[in-house]
């Protein structure tokens, strides 16, 4: 009779939580916390400023020193992409999850919520605009150069005293309730802004488990494209700019029309348009995927669905109307930023390029060639938007997707093109699968466009030195995504890389 041993079995391997990058996050931290402190004399700062004005630190503003504080800032800057990249590294080898990514995000984040504005006067524009009705003006009708109130219109700039304001009105009623608050306080009404619209950011984190599970996507990458970029972190809060309340809305109230959700998908998406119009874009595919969960024909789905969402439409922005205070008025206001010239906007590119073309043989005017380009790049618009519109009718995540592509030729095909404007479709498109090499444009690209602005808020866009300089620093951020950094700058000796595949 033979005997059998009991055996033990081997208990199953436990499978550890990714871990944490702690150098990488703190690379950027310290990125952060250096824009944050050079930014008092580097960045959008005020014009009398009652913390450093005439302070023992004043000279950080002036001469020298502001020389000095720019190139902290862009030290600080370059910290924040290197450790963007780094982090890129790591999701893209699998070794940390969407917390490790959303955990950067914040340590990145939140210094820029203290700092002064950057790469953007933007905000100042924004209090100007909160303050107008406050003091019984209509900002859809006068500009902030109407005011009588010192520190505020002081710190608009001259391009911006006299124009409406061109954003809807539920961001209206956003900067009524900032200045309401903080009166005639620039700094605390510039970090309330920022609070505000940061809502935006915390929006597209809550929207992009939902967007990924629709679109195809991975979460850690599509965070890490979407909330953890220097666009987002530098731009987007640093700046701040109200695009970020409006994507943020849009992100949301698309997963909920994609799960079925539509009246309230319908309803937030709505309320982007009433923070900024281009969000409108996005309606037309979002009836494609009402209509695509019906259970009937086609245009019989179509018209109930389009019926509905025009009832929501009309409904919730005249609530956000009335709420706000406000009238219509800020529709005839959209034009405003067609008064911005800059090649971003393609069409207005080609007509620069044009008239410089033909000023060898010809003098004329360059509004000419930039004013027929528009027309041009208008009726190039329309055609894709109908297009993307139409094989957009089966609904689903393919009507998402194309929405995305629909709002990035919103952006460049526009009469003006501004950096962020490129975040538009970018949130949506962030939750689609990507290729690596894909990504690397994408950092690149991601890259240059903060670049392009100094971090007063100066457009460099025809500084073609320094762009060359920033096309350059890109393409190597972008490269760096794909191989060892190009300059061997950090060995490949970190513990954390170990056995990954990816080189540090």
């Amino acid at each position: 009779m033979s005997t059998v041993e009991d055996a033990t079995p081997a208990p199953a391997p436990v499978r550890s939580a990714p871990a944490l990058p702690v150098r990488t996050i703190a690379l950027g931290t310290i990125g952060s916390l250096l824009i944050l402190a050079s930014a008092l004399g580097a960045g959008a700062i005020l014009a009398q400023d009652p913390m450093i004005g005439r302070g023992p630190l004043s000279w950080i503003r002036y001469g020298h020193g502001r020389i000095l504080a720019t190139l902290v800032l862009y030290t600080g800057f370059a910290l924040v992409v290197w450790a963007w990249v780094l982090l890129g590294r790591h999701v893209l080898a699998g070794r940390v999850g969407a917390r490790p990514v959303l955990v950067a995000a914040a340590c990145w984040t939140i210094p820029m919520l203290l700092s002064p504005p950057v790469f953007s006067r933007d905000a100042y524009l924004y209090i100007a605009y909160g303050t107008l009705p406050l003091h019984g003006y209509d900002p859809y009708s006068v500009g902030p150069g109407i005011l009588d109130v010192d520190p505020v219109v002081d710190n608009v700039d001259s391009f911006w005293q006299a124009t409406p304001a061109p954003y809807g009105p539920l961001f209206i009623l956003l900067a009524k309730g900032v200045i309401s608050i903080t009166g005639t306080n620039m700094i605390a009404g510039v970090v309330l802004m920022k609070l505000g619209l940061v809502v935006g950011v915390a929006l597209m984190v809550i929207a992009m488990p939902g967007l990924v599970r629709h679109l195809g996507g991975k979460l850690p990458v599509a965070l890490w494209l979407a909330v953890a970029g220097p666009m987002t972190v530098v731009h987007l809060v640093g700046g701040p700019h109200n695009d970020v309340l409006m994507v943020g809305l849009l992100a949301i109230g698309t997963v909920m029309v994609l799960d079925r959700k539509h009246v309230l998908g319908m309803i937030v998406v709505t309320l982007a348009v009433a923070t900024k119009a281009t969000a409108g874009v996005a309606l037309p595919f979002l009836v494609w995927v009402w209509a695509g969960h019906l259970e009937s024909t086609r245009w019989r789905n179509f018209t109930r669905a389009c019926a509905a969402s025009v009832g929501i439409f009309v409904v919730t922005f005249a609530a956000a109307t009335v709420v706000s205070g406000v009238n219509l008025g800020w529709i005839s206001a959209l034009d405003a930023p067609t008064a911005i010239v800059n090649w971003l906007s393609i069409p207005t590119g080609a007509g620069e390029i044009l008239h410089g073309l033909v000023g060898v043989f010809v003098e004329a005017p360059k509004v000419w060639f930039v004013t027929v380009m528009r027309v041009v790049g208008g009726i190039l618009l329309l055609w894709i938007l109908v297009r993307q519109w139409w094989l957009a009718r089966d609904g689903g995540p393919d009507a998402i997707r194309r929405a995305a592509i629909a709002l990035f030729a919103f952006a460049v095909l526009s009469p003006a093109t501004l950096p962020w404007y490129l975040v538009w479709g970018f949130v949506l498109a962030a939750a689609l699968r990507w290729e690596r090499r894909q990504l690397a444009v994408l950092v690149a690209f991601n890259v240059f466009l903060v670049l392009t602005y100094t971090p007063a808020g100066d457009d460099l866009l025809y500084d073609w030195l320094f762009m060359t300089l920033a096309a350059g620093i890109s393409i190597l951020a972008g490269l760096s995504l794909l191989r060892r950094d190009p300059l061997n700058l950090f060995p490949a000796r970190d513990p954390f890389l170990r056995g990954t595949g990816v080189e540090r």
